[in-house]
């Protein structure tokens, strides 16, 4: 998302003949880069939540936009839930929920007004190019070859192979994480070495760890054909120029919390269709397209149509504690979009309350301490419990290692 309001805010400023900081600026974590005389300003969806403990109101703006919003992160529903409660004290606020592939009926519903009329739906149709869309299933789940016996590093490179014949321009591969990234990178740059199909073939990884100079490398101008390792970041986040065939490995890694483990896990699921649907469309934005799933069409039709929401698959202590630190009473009265379990709810409590977050039903000093931490709660409460201890920078050392999202080996937790 932080790739994404940079390129964005490049975007707008340069379509309105302004620079980034004037007329448009953006905000992302330890970055501002916005004026006194800034009219746009674009953010993630964390700088907004957070702007809820000073502005409850949102005074500051007239217009909110919240793109992408078919992501249905756990940031986002809240904010969508905060937005129905604060429209009727600003009917003046206008609010704008885009997304390409979203359940318009759902979030029409969610904001109608006091006598249930659901919010109007306006359809953009975008200047698209039409997209062929080809099954090669590999391995075991090839029905037409029960003798297939590749991996998913030779699907990938049969299918780059196979568009590369198909003429001019970049290829946009959709994998599951960095691990897979890498492996196959090496695998097309040795396959290069003795294929003259791939002999100029230009091997980009993209994920969100990247630096932002690496990220940036995606947007410069280039020759010859490029093939663009992603993760599901170049889904919405980021549009990657001049893609003109897709490879779509047709998964991705689902942040889901245990509640038997207690732990939230990043397992490697395939994903619905709405996000295939999205991945396709990434190659019908120049030109006619092609893209190639590396799964079959009943496959396709058998997956859910959108991906389910965030607040339904991990764990709430953070939503429960920034609820309580700006006022905005239980959860389960909360107006979210899709109302997460009871049990969830439960759990997010009890894991409070073992945090010492709470004392007496109000939010203790070290809960309003947590509050102001952008982490999670259980790694917050080590800093916290550091500090007391006189530690900080030891443990501030093992927190960030444990907050970190690895594509290879999954999300680490306490």
């Amino acid at each position: 998302r932080r790739v994404a309001a940079r390129t964005v805010a490049e975007r707008v400023a340069d379509e309105l003949g302004t620079s980034i900081g004037d007329g448009v600026g953006y905000t992302v974590r330890f970055n501002d880069h916005v004026g006194e005389g800034t009219l746009v300003r674009v953010m993630t969806d964390g700088i907004l939540l957070n702007e809820l403990h000073r502005d409850r109101d949102l005074r500051a703006y007239d217009t909110l936009i919240i793109d992408e919003a078919h992501e249905r992160s756990l940031n986002i529903d809240f904010i969508l839930g905060y937005l129905r409660q604060l429209l009727p004290r600003r009917p003046d606020l206008k609010v704008i929920v885009t997304s390409a592939t979203i359940d318009t009926e759902r979030f029409a519903t969610h904001f109608a007004d006091a006598d249930g009329t659901p919010a109007p739906i306006i359809v953009v149709e975008g200047r698209t190019f039409p997209v062929e869309v080809r099954y090669r299933p590999y391995g075991g789940d090839d029905p037409d070859d029960p003798n297939d016996d590749r991996d998913q590093v030779r699907a990938v490179i049969d299918a780059v192979r196979e568009l590369a014949q198909e003429g001019p321009g970049d290829v946009l591969v959709f994998l599951s994480g960095e691990r897979e990234i890498h492996d196959i990178a090496d695998a097309i740059r040795d396959e290069a070495r003795h294929d003259r199909l791939l002999r100029d073939v230009d091997v980009m990884p993209l994920y969100a760890r990247l630096s932002s100079a690496e990220q940036h490398r995606i947007f410069e101008p280039h020759r010859g054909r490029r093939v663009v390792l992603s993760t599901n970041v170049a889904e919405t986040s980021i549009t990657v120029p001049g893609v003109r065939y897709v490879v779509d490995a047709g998964t991705a890694r689902i942040s889901r919390y245990s509640r038997r483990l207690k732990v939230q896990r990043l397992p490697i699921e395939p994903v619905s269709q709405a996000s295939a649907n999205q991945r396709a469309g990434r190659c019908g934005r120049v030109a006619p397209g092609v893209c190639i799933r590396l799964y079959t069409h009943d496959d396709y039709l058998e997956r859910a149509e959108f991906t389910e929401p965030e607040i339904l698959r991990t764990n709430l202590a953070s939503v429960i504690l920034q609820m309580t630190a700006i006022g905005l009473g239980d959860v389960d009265r909360f107006p979210f979009v899709e109302p997460p379990e009871s049990a969830s709810i439960r759990d997010g409590y009890l894991l409070l309350d073992e945090l010492g977050a709470f004392d007496g039903g109000r939010l203790s000093k070290v809960g309003r301490q947590l509050a102001r931490l952008p982490v999670d709660p259980r790694l917050g409460r080590m800093v916290i419990e550091a500090d007391r201890e006189g530690c900080v920078r030891e443990v501030l050392v093992i927190a960030s290692a444990l907050s970190i999202r690895l594509g290879a080996q999954g999300y680490q937790t306490l």
